[in-house]
């Protein structure tokens, strides 16, 4: 178990953001066939924080930022970041690069890690004459693969693969997720649109596993950038300990912008 001076983390959490950045920009430099570098991103608030895997949330009002900066057709990096509303804390850091093998009008593939993955725990401990609270923080690698095969502008399905291996002592030791998801968005009107992002996966952690539907529900509209969004969790069979049935509601603010390089 390691614990880290707060300061000095975050530091070099983003030290290395920025590298990441400067690295993508880099990489649309030196593309002869990328013009763009694509930057999206989306900020949201919640009465209940989920966790990138969704059976599992923080069950506390959270603040989610997630980004996406595009230099090529191929080469991608999403940063999350989540934090707890009541006092601030990170709850994860998770840094994901991800690569299109394939990357066809009709068949995508990809591969990715997260590296660094980093989960966040509040540790009590025993002074004199108080107990105090300190972060602890999780190691863990992932890799990914992700088929995906796209029905048309608005509905695609892909199976989205996850095997992660802890590397410090508190972390779990294997994680395997397999997920069936669908991707569909719904004109309402001539402005307001509706994404449903349905999902069935099986989850094992160790020795034990579980099944288990969720989905996201998103509604946007192009005349503004905030959107209101809801995640909702059905374990179907499992052993892994979490609620019967897991939910919320989310604000959130979306950007997206592209940077024109010039050759």
């Amino acid at each position: 178990m390691s614990y880290l001076n707060q300061n000095t983390f975050f530091k070099k959490i983003l030290l290395l953001f920025l590298f990441c950045h400067t690295f993508i920009c880099s990489i649309a430099q030196t593309d002869s066939t990328s013009k763009v570098i694509n930057f999206r991103g989306a900020g949201s608030v919640t009465q209940n924080g989920f966790s990138f895997i969704p059976a599992f949330s923080l069950g506390k009002p959270a603040a989610i930022f997630n980004f996406n900066i595009n230099g090529g057709k191929r080469f991608s990096f999403d940063p999350e970041f989540r934090f707890a509303l009541k006092d601030g804390r990170p709850w994860s850091f998770i840094f994901i690069w991800r690569y299109k093998l394939i990357n066809q009008k009709r068949f995508q593939a990809s591969v990715g890690t997260h590296f660094p993955a980093v989960p966040f725990r509040v540790l009590a401990y025993e002074t004199t004459p108080e107990i105090k609270n300190t972060l602890a923080v999780s190691r863990v690698i992932p890799v990914e693969f992700t088929p995906n095969i796209i029905i048309n502008k608005n509905n695609s399905i892909s199976l989205f693969t996850l095997y992660a291996k802890g590397v410090s002592d508190d972390a779990i030791n294997h994680t395997a997720l397999v997920s069936l998801r669908t991707f569909s968005t719904i004109q309402l009107n001539k402005n307001l649109l509706f994404r449903v992002n349905p999902q069935l996966f099986y989850l094992k952690l160790d020795a034990k596993d579980g099944y288990y539907f969720a989905s996201n529900f998103t509604l946007l509209s192009k005349k503004t950038p905030f959107y209101l969004g809801s995640t909702i969790n059905k374990p179907l069979k499992t052993e892994i300990a979490g609620k019967s049935f897991d939910w919320n509601l989310s604000v959130g603010y979306a950007i997206d912008r592209k940077l024109v390089v010039k050759k």
